[in-house]
């Protein structure tokens, strides 16, 4: 039989140390600041941010020193600090389409309006190392500011909205009344979910997860193959109205990706054939994760257009419950807690139903002889 383990506590705080030991590793390298994460590695900051809920880069990058480049463990903590934040009201809409572009680019018209802006992108690296980051003793150089807007074309309309123009894309109206959205933080889910639960979910969603999801509607489990209408990465400004002025006062601005994909639809009975759209939104420079969502946004619009709902990517329950990786994380890794009680039940079951089955095995032996006779 198995005993209780004892002096728990005093090993728990001796882990405590160990993990700050790990963090800081060989001791003859330098620390890393939270701000040279911030500063250079911005997309797992942005990752951070997103499955966490919560808009800080120095708060992002705290929690990915201090979760050692644990992703799912950073989020945590994000949401964790998030549940102690008092809350003074919602912002305004963010309009996206006054965004100071710092790259976007389109799939679906080579010379659209505004034009195509490459931006800080890896899509056209040649993914091959590049040892000179390991010259550690290299003098720094001043870093480049970012590109700014400066120059561009302050007018670029998005291309849904251009396929809007000519009756080609479905439209999109807030629904009557223009209610508050819901805030699945704080009221309980129910389904099926409406569009703005669903998008809230995914938008602090696990990318990897959504990645799976996004791809499985391309190949075998759907017959999507939709177009990249527009990603467009840049900055927003983003307003609150205290009740106190009556007005809007400008907070700042923050970094979004924002991508729309344009999906063909065959058409019904009461709507002619046109383009239907999938939406993703994230914190920071996102794209990969903005795509994601928006290509299992459309998936799972389907009852909207009268499709069967027949893949995982349909299923919002499916989707919503199990795209939560802090949640997911927390069911999975429980199970390296003690279940000495639970196990020795079914350790003791298992015990008894052999000794059952030996003994059946033992009684029909003994009965073969007498048979025989």
């Amino acid at each position: 039989m198995y005993v209780a383990v004892k002096g728990g506590e005093a090993a728990i705080l001796a882990t405590h140390d160990l993990v700050a030991e790990a963090r800081r590793g060989d001791e003859a390298v330098p620390e890393i600041s939270v701000a040279q994460i911030r500063e250079q590695q911005a997309l797992a900051c942005a990752r951070v941010m997103n499955e966490g809920s919560l808009c800080d880069p120095d708060l992002a990058a705290l929690a990915l020193k201090q979760a050692q480049g644990d992703v799912i463990e950073a989020a945590f903590l994000v949401r964790a600090y998030r549940t102690t934040l008092p809350r003074f009201g919602s912002s305004e809409p963010v309009d996206t389409a006054r965004m100071a572009i710092r790259r976007r680019v389109s799939a679906t018209y080579k010379d659209l309006p505004g034009g195509q802006v490459l931006g800080p992108t890896y899509d056209y690296t040649h993914r091959l190392f590049d040892f000179a980051l390991m010259e550690g003793d290299r003098p720094e150089q001043p870093a480049k500011p970012l590109p700014a807007s400066d120059g561009l074309d302050q007018t670029m309309p998005r291309v849904p909205d251009i396929l809007g123009a000519e009756g080609l894309m479905e439209a999109e109206e807030p629904p009557e009344g223009d209610p508050r959205p819901f805030d699945l933080t704080r009221e309980p889910v129910s389904f099926p979910a409406a569009r703005d639960v669903r998008l809230q979910a995914m938008a602090r969603g696990d990318e990897g997860f959504l990645l799976g999801l996004g791809y499985s509607v391309q190949r075998g489990f759907g017959g999507n193959h939709p177009f990249v209408g527009e990603i467009r990465v840049g900055e927003v400004s983003v307003a609150f109205v205290p009740e106190e002025l009556g007005f809007a006062v400008d907070l700042g601005d923050i970094t979004l990706t924002e991508c729309q994909m344009v999906n063909q639809f065959t058409g019904s009975k009461e709507v002619a054939p046109q383009f239907t759209r999938g939406y993703g939104l994230a914190f920071g420079h996102a794209e990969r994760k903005a795509m994601s969502m928006s290509l299992v946004d459309r998936a799972l619009k389907c009852r909207d257009f009268g499709e069967a709902a027949t893949y995982p990517a349909q299923q919002d329950e499916f989707v919503l419950y199990h795209a939560d990786n802090v949640e997911a994380a927390g069911f999975v890794e429980h199970l390296k807690l003690p279940h000495y009680v639970d196990f020795q039940g079914e350790l003791e079951l298992i015990r008894r139903i052999r000794r059952e089955r030996e003994a059946r095995r033992a009684a029909d032996d003994d009965a073969v002889p007498e048979a025989a006779e």
